[in-house]
């Protein structure tokens, strides 16, 4: 069915697919309550074929959303068989085991009818600004605490929206307004997304997506069984510590075996799941350690479900990257965004130069506040900003980027306006990248004060106080993450603080890792840091040289 399809009709084809997407992606975010979606870009949209495989995805999208997306609708699928999937049919979960591996993102699939047939399905993912619970929280013990659980359930039956579903998590949610109008506003994006795959078949004149969605399938696997080929056959491997909970340290141990053109990727040896909520599902393991092969080996070529097909991707069960239910699993990006600096890690030796150092941004550090306004009404808002990236075999790395995600850092004057909490300085954090020939990118430095008339909470969900991002082939590492109050004392920095009115918090986030020996960093390089204020004088004379 693959040669039905000259090179130049696939890719206008597969570029008005990524189109219709990104279409479903801009519903969405024009009609999204939350600023998570709107200012944060936390969601992803994904088209899929009959079988549940994706043929394209949005372009700004979460990668572990849009990775996880057709697993999840596979998921469906075997709850509800095609032959029992109605026009105006859309399904739900947000089952940490069958979608994103914790309970505040929602998965919600549409079918694709064209013509009287099911053809397809249109996916999104967004994390919702409340889940109940104990909101969003690593200091659990049970996923029960987390948050009400949604199993696999119609969200709308032939367009009708499920009422009795609806009203037992709008009841238990402290912001029913926006974690409703989201998910309108998701629905909102899966039928953009529908409407335009029916445009689209009947303007080529196809039946269905599945002899396209086989011949791209095999376009990415085939260009990354290639790229995977260039590497020499062997095996691999690495560690990376972080700081766990409290006295609960965890180690992340990975072995990457290349054989011609397939790769395997084993956490044999990574620590135990424990009881908190810094587990991080199968599902969310496998999606943050292909999409980092994908970057480094495959970098241009769009994604799709074929993307992955020659990496397979293994975790011993009872573990904290394949824990077994009920385990508490909130905060599981602590967890999952550490995978690619330890791939990375394990690979440096034979491709040096396609790969970075550890990111201060991996993983993200997040402070979500919560409690009442002066009317009375509440609020629940995430704080999105990020650490430094690690810096790249020819280039530093980014500033205040995150990565494996790519959740943005949003609107300031948008987040003043929705919560009782006023940012009184947002800057790059002098120092904080990690020292090499290229320099890790610097973290920030935030603070805040909280606005309410009564006590607020701040749930806290962050690592690299103990751990810095680190370098790598001679770099050295980043600076640490520091959160503290005025008076220097300092929240846990994994679980949840009553913060009085007033009361001001300092985030220090953490900078990338550096790449190379630094006395080997061009001296114009440092001079220019030095003048933009991104280094010190001590460290320009101490870590560099620069007399």
């Amino acid at each position: 069915m693959t040669e039905a399809f000259d090179p130049i009709t696939l890719e206008i084809y597969w570029n008005r697919l990524i189109s219709a997407a990104d279409e479903a992606a801009t519903g969405l975010l024009r009609t999204a309550f939350s600023t998570i979606v709107r200012e944060s870009n936390d969601f992803a949209t994904v088209l899929m074929d009959r079988r549940g495989d994706s043929v394209a995805e949005n372009t700004g999208g979460l990668a572990s959303f849009s990775c996880i997306l057709p697993r999840t609708t596979k998921a469906f699928l075997e709850k509800f068989p095609l032959e029992t999937w109605k026009p105006g049919d859309t399904v739900i979960t947000n089952d940490p085991w069958i979608a994103t591996g914790h309970l505040p993102d929602f998965t919600v699939v549409t079918g694709i009818f064209h013509r009287g047939r099911l053809v397809g399905f249109a996916g999104s993912i967004s994390h919702s600004p409340d889940i109940g619970g104990s909101l969003w929280a690593a200091d659990c013990r049970e996923i029960f605490e987390e948050g009400i659980r949604i199993p696999i359930t119609h969200l709308l039956r032939e367009g009708q929206w499920n009422e009795a579903m609806l009203e037992i998590l709008l009841g238990n949610v402290r912001v029913p307004r926006q974690v409703l109008g989201d998910l309108q506003a998701q629905v909102v994006a899966n039928e953009v997304g529908a409407r335009r795959i029916a445009e689209f078949l009947d303007d080529t004149g196809l039946d269905d997506l599945e002899g396209l969605s086989a011949a791209l399938q095999e376009r990415t696997d085939r260009a990354m069984r290639r790229a995977i080929a260039e590497l020499p056959d062997g095996t691999y491997a690495a560690e990376i510590g972080a700081d766990g909970f409290d006295a609960q340290k965890t180690l992340i141990a990975c072995t990457v075996t290349v054989r011609g053109d397939t790769m395997q990727i084993d956490y044999t040896g990574t620590s135990p799941q424990i009881d908190r909520g810094i587990n991080c599902p199968m599902n969310y393991t496998h999606a943050y350690s292909v999409y980092p092969v994908k970057c480094a080996l495959d970098p241009f070529t769009p994604r799709n479900e074929g993307s992955y097909r020659a990496i397979t991707v293994t975790a011993p069960e009872r573990s904290i990257l394949n824990p077994l239910y009920p385990a508490p699993v909130s905060a599981r990006q602590l967890t999952g965004h550490l995978l690619a600096g330890a791939i990375y890690k394990a690979l440096a030796p034979v491709m040096p130069e396609k790969i970075i150092a550890e990111c201060g941004g991996a993983p993200t550090m997040r402070a979500l506040f919560s409690g009442a306004r002066a009317d009375g009404d509440s609020f629940s808002q995430v704080l999105f900003a990020s650490g430094g990236m690690g810096a790249a075999p020819h280039k530093d790395g980014m500033a205040a980027t995150a990565f494996p995600t790519n959740v943005g850092a949003g609107s300031i004057e948008a987040y003043e306006s929705v919560a009782p909490i006023t940012v009184w300085k947002k800057r790059l954090r002098q120092d904080s990248g990690g020292a090499g020939r290229f320099r890790g990118g610097l973290g920030q430095e935030v603070e805040l004060e909280i606005r309410t008339t009564a006590p607020a909470r701040l749930s806290l969900l962050s690592d690299r106080h103990e751990h810095p991002a680190s370098g790598i082939l001679g770099g050295e590492a980043g600076g640490p993450s520091v959160v503290r109050f005025a008076d220097g004392s300092k929240p846990h920095p994994k679980s949840r603080t009553t913060v009085p009115p007033g009361a001001r918090l300092t985030l220090l986030y953490a900078g990338g890792g550096g790449y190379g020996p630094p006395r080997e960093r061009d001296r114009d390089a440092v001079r220019a840091d030095l003048a933009d204020g991104y280094i010190s004088p001590g460290a320009a004379r101490d870590t560099y040289g620069l007399e």
